[in-house]
């Protein structure tokens, strides 16, 4: 593993651009694009149930319940291809993750908005471990204090970014619309969800 740590004032990232090889990364892609039950999720925007602006599937083990936006996902089970990833982020990061958040952009119109990770469930510092297949997409982080400029990262094939610590506490995050040609972008965000937490 060769993640590097990233400078930005109230976070603990690292990001590693290669940590799947291209071939591995392919694979992958593909397995992930085919075999998940890609859903349109409905969020809370400005008061309203609107669909989200992305094709999303949440994954996990079976008590690995979340609520996002005003909404309850109960979690598909882990498909076969996605098991050796996050027994290797458990070895790497020391983190037994039990979920994972798959979003697929179908091309540059397909976003996510500006948030932060903060939900009870997640609890309190969580590591979050980022992984991208698909075309390069421009992720940007947002520090709570205004005086210090937004951090803009190009997410490639097959890289790894890493949230830990008060990053969820002390900056926000989003993936902006692209007006250039984009093919589709895959995003893998791996979590650790307490039980317990989550309510009907």
């Amino acid at each position: 593993m060769s993640l590097q740590a990233i400078a930005l004032v109230g976070t603990e990232l690292a990001f590693d651009p290669h940590w799947l090889a291209e071939a591995e990364a392919d694979v992958l892609y593909h397995q992930v694009l085919g075999e998940l039950p890609w859903e349109v999720h409905r969020i809370r925007m400005f008061g309203h149930q609107v669909n989200s602006p992305r094709l999303s599937c949440w994954i996990g083990d079976a008590q690995a319940r979340y609520r996002y936006s005003g909404t309850q996902f109960e979690p598909h089970p882990w498909p076969r291809c996605l098991l050796p990833v996050r027994d290797r982020l458990a070895r790497e990061l020391g983190v037994a993750f039990n979920s994972v958040l798959a979003n697929r952009y179908r091309n540059g119109r397909d976003a996510m908005g500006w948030h932060r990770d903060d939900e009870p469930e997640l609890g309190l510092r969580p590591t979050i471990a980022s992984l991208s297949l698909g075309a390069a997409r421009r992720f940007r982080l947002k520090p709570n204090n205004v005086a210090h400029p937004p951090l803009s990262l190009e997410l490639p094939h097959g890289s790894l970014l890493v949230m830990r610590g008060d990053t969820q506490t002390n900056t926000r995050h989003a993936l902006p619309c692209t007006a250039r040609p984009v093919a589709e972008r895959i995003n893998l965000t791996f979590r650790c969800i307490k039980p317990g937490f989550a309510k009907d």
